[in-house]
């Protein structure tokens, strides 16, 4: 059954999934970013991702906070769209607070393996 993007149905699924998750990539593994949502159907959200994985709330210790439109957001971590984010952070849609190398380091973590894409599938066909 598909949920909508960062709602708490959505969220208890992607939980559900986690121990099926594959390793992060070596650049990521370590990685913690919060993310602010404000404008999600059932108000802001706050979740963070650490080793690749999306948590709920904000992570004391996260170097670096994105503010990101929900749209874009969901373009970008459930359709892969990296051209929605570039465009959205060029046209001052995406908000950073914090360390910006910690995107980068995102960025550069190189193409997905095969079990990275097939549980990236996975997460897309619970989202609605």
């Amino acid at each position: 059954m598909a949920h909508d993007f960062l709602s708490d149905e959505w969220m208890d699924a992607i939980e559900a999934l986690r121990p099926e998750a594959p390793e992060p990539p070596a650049a990521t593994k370590d990685l913690v970013i919060n993310l602010v949502v404000p404008d999600t159907p059932f108000g802001e959200r706050e979740a963070h991702m650490a080793g690749g994985q999306f948590e709920r709330g904000l992570h004391d210790s996260a170097p670096t906070k994105l503010t990101v439109p929900y749209e874009v957001a969901k373009s970008v971590f459930i359709a892969g769209d990296q051209q929605a984010a570039m465009q959205a952070f060029m046209s001052g849609q995406i908000k950073i607070d914090g360390d910006m190398t910690k995107l980068m380091a995102m960025q550069s973590a190189g193409a997905p393996s095969p079990e990275q894409v097939a549980f990236q599938e996975k997460i897309k066909a619970l989202t609605a």
